[in-house]
């Protein structure tokens, strides 16, 4: 809409458990989006807190998920840390690359150079330790951060929360 001015805002607070949340915004009234946010973190057992409370617990890192079937797992290794990537790790059925952010467009470069095609490819906010959450614990914060993902002027949502998945699917349940 012509005249609307968009603001990138970033929200940091804790959910249950201590878990430290990273909220990416992107709003055209601020003083409508803070409360929101601030009354879904209180509403589902989390604070909001002060700028950089948590920030300091993330790292802006580039990410790459890899279909395994696009190439060898020794290829893709071969090709991202020639290039500047830090890690390659297997999850599932994906060969997930991570590195700095300033070696994010070499990486990919060097993943089109090469013709693998990641099916994502983007700049996160990765923490750099992890709570390990009980699993009612976990359903609650998995919670907190659905409904902030929901939210139309949220971009991102990043959590510092690791779990055991079966067991919140069985407390769910």
């Amino acid at each position: 809409m012509p005249g609307v001015t968009y603001e990138d805002v970033v929200y940091e607070g804790y959910g249950p458990g201590g878990v430290a949340i990273y909220v990416e915004v992107l709003t055209d009234n601020k003083m409508r989006t803070t409360p929101e946010i601030r009354h879904t973190f209180t509403k589902h057992g989390g604070d909001l807190g002060q700028p950089n409370s948590v920030s300091w617990m993330f790292e802006k890192k580039g990410q790459f998920s890899i279909p395994a079937s696009a190439a060898s797992e020794e290829r893709v290794m071969e090709v991202v840390l020639e290039a500047g990537a830090d890690d390659l790790q297997t999850v599932d059925d994906m060969l997930e690359v991570t590195c700095a952010s300033s070696a994010f467009a070499q990486v990919h470069d060097a993943l089109e150079k090469a013709k693998i095609v990641p099916s994502q490819a983007k700049l996160a906010m990765l923490p750099t330790t992890v709570v390990e959450l009980d699993a009612k614990k976990a359903g609650q914060c998995v919670k907190l951060l659905e409904i902030l993902e929901d939210h139309d002027d949220v971009q991102n949502v990043y959590a510092n929360l690791s779990f055991d998945d079966d067991a919140v699917s069985e407390e769910a349940s």
